[in-house]
């Protein structure tokens, strides 16, 4: 995996003249906080001089896609009352984007929100972050493939950080977010303590950002699962990370698969696993790691009491390397593991034999393995 050097740009911010205001009655009381507010309006309340726009939101959706000058969308006319919204691949656009805000600022049903590769920019995630410092039901959010960058990173972490949101889950993967964005998500989930789930997969962090994002990990108390697949973390940017991973007491589930830790990232893994004492779920599929890589990942597994699911697919190990990492469980008395992924490797009999004693001490564990 390579350092990508090319440097982040931010978008023009948007003509004011594009904004434009409309005021809601208040949604029905939700037993939640919320903060003080500066002002009484916000870009997601229009005003109007003749008259309000109180007659349902479907109603209200249909005029705001009127004012902003976009198509009104059938499938979320339709299923506004369910919890559940699909709208990924509608090609929405920021002003389509804005209009769906618009609707489910008094919206109590959606839970789930889908908007990936929708082209919403910076207006549309703008709108979304808006939406949700007034709605308190939204838990879930999708709005990976969106090329957001950098100034959309800046507008989430600074929504992150005022933790006014029920949001729970936030995937935003492949938005195009570098290690300058990973300096923004350090300052939003270092003091954020509402997201349980990130998704940051199919970005360009490189060592700077894994380092940094190592940083939020030793002072985040909230996230139970992040996934980090498919970025850049090589060599010294995996041992970085895997500084503050190390003193991380939440996290449960971790994917780093198809990054470059490499061997040195390996043994700085499995420090991590000899202190670790929340990870139970661990992805390390296509990380350049060889048998010597896996034994130090081994080392760490003999004293481990949290793991149950490791995946090593797609590494350059044999079957000696297959043999360290059944022998540590082994060895483990008080291992949890439940399920070992080295699928590509091709094992041989003594692996089998060594496999059958292990299965006496941990009868519970499966491993994935490659026969001829």
């Amino acid at each position: 995996m390579g350092q990508s050097n090319e440097p982040e740009t931010q978008a023009a911010p948007q003509n004011s003249d594009e904004m434009f205001y409309c005021e809601f009655e208040a949604p029905p009381a939700v037993e939640k906080n919320k903060p003080a507010r500066e002002s009484s309006e916000t870009d997601l309340e229009i005003e109007d001089t003749e008259k309000y726009f109180t007659s349902g939101q479907r109603e209200l959706y249909t005029e705001a896609c009127k004012l902003l000058g976009v198509a009104s969308v059938s499938y979320f006319l339709r299923n506004m009352e369910e919890s559940y919204m699909n709208l990924n691949h509608h090609g929405l656009g920021p002003n389509g984007t804005k209009a769906i805000a618009i609707a489910l600022v008094s919206n109590t049903t959606v839970i789930t929100l889908e908007l990936a590769d929708n082209c919403i920019r910076e207006m549309g995630v703008l709108s979304l972050m808006e939406m949700l410092q007034e709605n308190y039901y939204v838990q879930e959010m999708n709005i990976s493939d969106n090329d957001l960058g950098l100034e959309g990173a800046r507008i989430i972490s600074d929504f992150l950080q005022r933790n006014v949101s029920s949001l729970l889950k936030l995937q935003l993967s492949g938005n195009n977010f570098k290690d300058e964005s990973a300096e923004l998500f350090l300052q939003a989930l270092s003091v954020n303590y509402r997201i349980k789930n990130m998704d940051l997969s199919h970005n360009q962090f490189s060592d700077k950002g894994g380092e940094l994002l190592g940083q939020m990990l030793a002072l985040n108390v909230g996230l139970l699962s992040l996934d980090l697949s498919w970025n850049h973390i090589c060599s010294q940017g995996a041992v970085a990370f895997c500084n503050g991973l190390r003193v991380n007491v939440t996290l449960k589930t971790l994917d780093l698969s198809m990054n470059g830790f490499g061997n040195e990232g390996a043994a700085a893994l499995g420090e991590v696993l000899r202190f670790n004492s929340s990870l139970a779920h661990l992805d390390m599929s296509s990380n350049h790691i060889n048998n010597e890589g896996v034994s130090k990942i081994s080392k760490g597994l003999e004293f481990n009491e949290s793991l149950k699911f490791l995946k090593l697919f797609l590494n350059p190990m044999s079957t000696d390397g297959a043999i360290l990492l059944i022998l540590s469980i082994k060895r483990n008395p008080k291992s949890k593991m439940k399920k070992l992924d080295i699928s590509n490797v091709l094992v041989s009999e003594q692996f089998m034999t060594i496999l059958d004693g292990v299965h006496a001490v941990h009868p519970q564990l499966d491993v994935v393995y490659k026969t001829t």
